[in-house]
């Protein structure tokens, strides 16, 4: 269990993308040339997360050494997202739109930072113009698209390259069905979604957590 969490806390800002809080995604010019045809597929890509008002999904989390847990993930517009991870793994994730918790239950432990300083901050922050970052990449299938989000204006922010898959009851067409990061230390960490479910209930309390320092002071 102690290797477990270490993992986790190496690799936190990576898990928490979830990029999905990408909802915040707005059309733009990449930063580099790009082709009519990718062009078109990366607004694809953006349309299909902005259309995204909430959803539930299970996920599995991949590190480079290969250790996986699995989890809930809750997303509700603008900018929440949820991290559920399995009873044993005594961790969670919660993004409010503006900052990123990581709740430790393990050592009650709380560590909070500002978005724009995460692995995530490209994707996760609402000010700034997410997809002049994004690159497509080629993947052979037509059915699939790989967009690249990198901030070169800040290599500390890492690497997420996003996997959609054409699916026509997904929002937009397109389902995001798993992402990779890569932080500045080279840490790789895969988060696979699946059972995706759009336009469930999803309230504010989704995104409060207990916080165990308080029990920890009596």
């Amino acid at each position: 269990m102690k290797n477990l969490t270490q993992t986790f806390r190496n690799c936190v800002g990576a898990a928490a993308l979830a990029a999905l809080s990408v909802p915040a995604l707005v059309p733009a010019v990449p930063a580099i040339a790009a082709s009519p045809a990718e062009t078109g597929r990366l607004d694809q890509a953006v349309t299909a997360l902005r259309g995204i008002s909430t959803m539930k999904a299970d996920f599995i989390q991949t590190d480079r050494k290969g250790q996986t847990v699995r989890g809930t993930l809750t997303l509700k517009r603008p900018g929440r997202i949820r991290f559920q991870y399995e009873k044993s793994a005594q961790m969670l994730i919660v993004g409010d739109g503006k900052a990123l918790t990581l709740v430790d239950y393990a050592v009650d432990q709380v560590q909070r930072w500002p978005i724009s300083d995460s692995p995530l901050g490209a994707l996760l922050d609402p000010r700034r113009d997410v997809a002049k970052f994004g690159k497509v990449l080629p993947t052979g299938n037509p059915d699939v698209i790989s967009v690249e989000v990198r901030d070169k204006s800040h290599p500390e922010y890492g690497v997420i390259t996003l996997i959609f898959t054409r699916k026509a009851s997904a929002p937009g067409g397109l389902e995001l069905t798993y992402w990779v990061a890569l932080d500045s230390q080279n840490q790789r960490t895969t988060i696979a979604l699946s059972n995706q479910r759009y336009g469930v209930p999803v309230t504010d309390s989704d995104f409060r957590w207990t916080d165990p320092r308080r029990k920890s002071r009596r």
